[in-house]
């Protein structure tokens, strides 16, 4: 695992904090969930492939 995806998951942290929080005030809260909403979704896409190769390793591990 890289510090590139940390990185990566700061950022979208970072935008859409900002995003929300600007939506917020502008009175549109349904598009700042669904804003929140999004960066969730993007970020869980990059951390699910690290999350099953943790698991096949575990699994390897206690298999042998």
């Amino acid at each position: 695992m890289s510090v590139n995806i940390i990185f990566k998951i700061a950022a979208v942290g970072i935008l859409v904090s900002i995003l929300s929080q600007v939506l917020k005030h502008s009175g549109r809260e349904e598009q700042a969930f669904l804003t929140s909403f999004a960066g969730l979704i993007l970020v869980l896409f990059w951390v699910v492939p690290y999350i099953y190769e943790l698991f096949e390793t575990i699994k390897k591990l206690f298999l042998i």
